[in-house]
C-alpha cells in the first residue's frame, strides 16, 4: 500500500489503528516519562547559561581549528576558574566560561589565553553578567511561560468552549516541556534565551497540532446522540486517524531543517553556536508530535467519558451491538454522516475541470 493509499484508508475508516482503545497504557507511559523528567532535572539540574547564573565570559577569537585543549589547560591551572566550561564558537573561537571573577584576575585569564593560543590580548573578549542580571532574565522566562499558559487556556476554551479540551491540550504541553527538558538535562547541553525562544515554538507548534485534531474530534462528533454505530470514543479515533498523515507530514517537513542546523551545530560547529535552540526544537518537535496524537485525545476521552450524556451514549450503542438489532434508514444514514465524512483527496485531474468551449478561428 503506497502512502497516499494508506492515508485514504485512514481517513475512509476503511483502516484503523486502536489509539483511544489503549488509551490507559498511553497515558500512563506519558505519565512515568514526565516523572522520570521532573527526577533527573531535579537531581541532574539544567546546565543553565551565563545569562542565567551570571559570571565571566572569555572569547578567544583567529583562533585555527577551535581547538578547546589550550583554554582547558587553562582552566585546570587556574583554581579560580573551577567549574568552568569551555566549548568552541564556530571554526575559530573558543568560549570559556566562568564564576564572576575581579578585575586582576579577570586580566590574568585574558593574559592567559592569548599565550595560549598564541595571539595577542586584543584578540580575547572579556564580558561580566551580573547575577542581577542572570535573575531577571530567569524572571522573564518563567513570566513568559506562564503568560503563554494562561493565553492558550482562555483561547482554548474561547474555541471548543469545553474545559475537557483545554485541560488536555495543557497537559500535552506540559508533557512537551518536561521531555524536552529531560533531554536537555542528560546531554548536559546549556539552557540559555535562545532554548526559551525554541521552548515557546515547539508549545505553539505542539498547540497547533493538538487543535487540528481537536477540530475534527468536534467535527465528527456533531449530534453524535443521534446514532447508534459508533461511539463518542471511536469518533475520537477516527479523528485522530483521519488526521494522522497530516500530523506526520507536517513534523517530517519542520524536522528536516531543524535536523540539519542540529548536525551543522554538533558537527560542524563544534556544539557551541545555535546547539541550544536546536536540540530544543528538534525533541520538542518530535514530542509535540506524539503528544498531539497519543496522549491529548486520551485524556480528552478519560475526562469526557464521566459525563452523563457521553457515558449513556456509550450505553447504549454497546447495547444496540449486544442485541444484534438493525439499524433503521435514517439512523443509518447519520451514522454515515458522523462516522464516515466525504473522502479527501479524491479526485480526477484534468477530467473533473470545466471544459472550455474552443473559439472559433478567425
Amino acid at each position: 500500500m503506497s502512502f497516499s493509499s494508506w492515508g485514504n484508508a485512514l481517513y475512509s475508516g476503511r483502516k484503523s489503528y486502536n489509539f483511544i482503545g489503549n488509551r490507559k497504557y498511553l497515558l500512563i507511559a506519558g505519565a512515568i516519562l514526565m516523572a522520570i523528567s521532573v527526577l533527573a532535572m531535579s537531581v541532574l539540574g539544567l546546565e543553565r547559561s551565563i545569562d542565567f547564573k551570571g559570571g565571566t565570559e572569555f572569547t578567544v577569537s583567529s583562533v585555527s581549528g577551535a581547538d578547546q585543549g589550550p583554554a582547558q589547560n587553562v582552566v585546570n591551572a587556574n583554581p579560580k576558574l573551577k567549574g568552568s566550561t569551555v566549548n568552541s564558537v564556530g571554526a575559530s573561537s573558543v568560549r570559556v566560561q566562568s564564576v564572576s571573577l575581579d578585575t586582576n584576575d579577570k586580566r590574568q585569564v585574558v593574559t592567559d589565553l592569548a599565550k595560549a593560543y598564541s595571539v595577542s590580548e586584543a584578540k580575547v573578549a572579556a564580558t561580566t553578567i551580573g547575577p542581577s542580571w542572570g535573575a531577571d532574565v530567569t524572571y522573564k522566562a518563567l513570566q513568559s511561560l506562564i503568560i503563554f499558559f494562561l493565553l492558550v487556556s482562555l483561547m482554548l476554551w474561547a474555541y471548543f468552549r469545553t474545559w475537557t479540551m483545554a485541560v488536555s491540550a495543557l497537559f500535552a504541553l506540559c508533557h512537551d516541556v518536561l521531555i524536552t527538558g529531560l533531554v536537555l538535562a542528560l546531554t548536559r547541553v546549556e539552557i540559555s534565551p535562545a532554548t526559551i525562544i525554541g521552548v515557546l515554538t515547539i508549545l505553539g507548534y505542539s498547540l497547533y497540532d493538538t487543535v487540528v485534531v481537536f477540530d475534527k474530534v468536534r467535527e465528527l462528533s456533531v449530534d453524535f446522540e443521534q446514532q447508534t454505530r459508533s461511539t463518542y470514543g471511536e469518533l475520537v479515533n477516527l479523528a485522530i486517524n483521519q488526521t494522522l498523515v497530516r500530523s506526520i507530514n507536517t513534523s517530517v517537513v519542520a524536522l528536516l531543517p531543524v535536523t540539519s542546523i542540529l548536525l551543522i551545530s554538533w558537527v560542524a560547529l563544534g556544539g557551541g553556536t545555535l546547539r541550544d535552540i536546536s536540540l530544543a526544537l528538534f525533541v520538542g518537535m518530535i514530542a509535540g508530535t506524539l503528544s498531539s496524537i497519543l496522549i491529548a485525545p486520551s485524556l480528552l476521552i478519560v475526562l469526557r467519558s464521566r459525563s452523563t450524556k457521553i457515558a449513556a451514549h456509550t450505553q447504549k450503542v454497546l447495547d444496540k451491538r449486544a442485541s444484534g438489532s438493525d439499524m433503521d434508514t435514517e439512523d443509518a444514514k447519520d451514522t454515515i454522516r458522523v462516522a464516515h465524512p466525504l473522502k479527501a483527496g479524491h479526485h480526477q485531474g484534468q477530467q473533473a475541470q470545466p471544459k472550455r468551449t474552443a473559439r472559433s478561428k478567425r
